[in-house]
């Protein structure tokens, strides 16, 4: 690639840089994982959309440090070869000067990329990464940037980020409010979290468009899928029955693949491409542990949004996965694990574990008005609780009749999810 090309349109994103800059962005509280002094470089990394490009934005506006900045996901740069990368950093100094922190966003487009940031770690730079493929940016990292790299994962916005977004209040106080909270989050179950749909036109065509691209783009051309039209039903398929259990077999008959290995490749694309995330059953036996992975859409948009989506109906279930992208937000960065729990008297949605020592058991239903509902669900938070010696045990409902949403059954929490969601503390889960 020409140098006076690569030059000016670094130019022109140094300009792009200034407007992004100078507007005004919904703050994710993932920011403050982000430490711009370490000389680890600083991966931020999820699904398409999710607002990446803009946590760093907003961390790099609060630094007051000088950035420079390449915008791998341009169509300008479509060609790029690793051979040219030397000339953006060249091109880099001519326009920022002699800059110390810089901010590579999409860089997962550009091949050898992680040899580039490794020779930028060892000359001292700071280097702030965005990424929507999560095996490019664990497996290759930790390949050639082994102990030089710091995770953070970012989702499409919970619902107190939703409610931020939006203006809305969540003190949760008066009638007011709750009512309002109410509303914004029966929106929330209708169109998820990703931060651009509320302003467009059409949900369905967006995400749509999204998923399409993350399929061809992420996926398709990164592992070299060669069917293409298999891959892509098994990839909506996944998503119309989430959440559910995997049934590896299962997805190999129906798409008459020759080899179960197939199938397990594909739903591992799919997760490394941030389109759902996975659950293992809890056990304290490892082979237990891999058995019946469940699947989880990584933003309920995904179930209920796109053309010919199934899910669109099922409230329990979004409710369910809204509970689980919460946890994963709660908990993802202090190393806790996530879990399911299943035996043959009882079944438990949730397990937060640390060091495999389980620390809560949560159980989420939509309506627990009904007393034989509420009782199932008691008895099984109860029956878990003791089999694996836990005490912590909280139930989740959209309708929670109490006078302050907090309310006890036989030493079990049962909390209303929307004050839940709106309390970040995970002191509190």
């Amino acid at each position: 690639m020409e140098r006076s090309y690569i030059e000016a349109t670094l130019r022109d994103q140094r300009e792009d840089f200034q407007i992004l800059l100078n507007t005004p962005y919904c703050h994710r509280k993932e920011e403050a994982l982000v430490d711009l002094s370490s000389a680890l470089a600083q991966v931020v990394i999820g699904v398409r959309r999710s607002g990446k490009s803009t946590l760093c934005v907003n961390v790099i506006k609060k630094s007051g440090l000088n950035f420079a900045y390449v915008n791998f996901d341009d169509e300008r740069f479509e060609n790029i070869e690793s051979e040219d990368l030397n000339t953006i950093l060249e091109s880099l100094y001519q326009i920022y000067g002699d800059f110390k922190h810089l901010f590579l966003d999409e860089i997962q487009n550009v091949s050898s990329w992680p040899l580039f940031v490794n020779r930028l770690l060892r000359r001292g730079l700071h280097i702030l990464i965005t990424g929507s493929n999560a095996k490019l940016l664990s497996g290759e990292l930790a390949t050639h940037l082994t102990g030089r790299h710091m995770k953070i994962e970012l989702y499409p916005f919970s619902f107190r980020e939703f409610c931020n977004f939006k203006g809305i209040e969540t003190s949760y106080m008066t009638t007011r409010e709750k009512g309002l909270l109410r509303a914004a989050f029966d929106d929330y179950m209708k169109i998820g979290g990703f931060p651009e749909i509320s302003a467009v036109n059409s949900p369905v065509r967006y995400i749509s468009t999204l998923v399409n691209n993350i399929l061809v783009n992420d996926v398709e051309k990164r592992y070299k899928i060669r069917y293409k039209a298999a891959f892509e039903k098994l990839a909506k398929h996944v998503l119309n029955i989430t959440p559910s259990k995997i049934n590896i077999k299962e997805l190999q008959e129906l798409f008459s693949f020759n080899s179960s290995h197939t199938s397990e490749n594909y739903v591992s694309y799919l997760e490394s491409a941030y389109l759902i995330s996975t659950v293992n059953k809890f056990s304290f036996k490892s082979r237990q542990r891999i058995k019946n992975t469940k699947a989880y859409a990584i933003d309920i948009a995904l179930m209920n949004l796109r053309e010919e989506a199934l899910r669109g109906e099922n409230l329990g279930w979004k409710l369910e996965t809204i509970v689980y992208l919460e946890l994963l937000r709660r908990y993802g960065s202090f190393d806790y694990d996530i879990y399911y729990y299943e035996d043959s008297s009882c079944e438990v949605d949730f397990i937060v574990c640390n060091n495999n020592t389980p620390v809560t058991l949560i159980q989420v239903s939509y309506d627990i008005s009904a007393t034989n509902t509420l009782k199932r669900e008691v008895k099984a938070l109860k029956k878990a609780g003791e089999k694996l010696k836990c005490n912590n045990l909280l139930l989740l409902s959209l309708y929670v009749d109490s006078k302050n949403s907090l309310s006890t059954e036989n030493g079990i929490v049962i909390k209303d999810v929307i004050s839940w969601l709106i309390d970040g503390d995970t002191e509190k889960t």
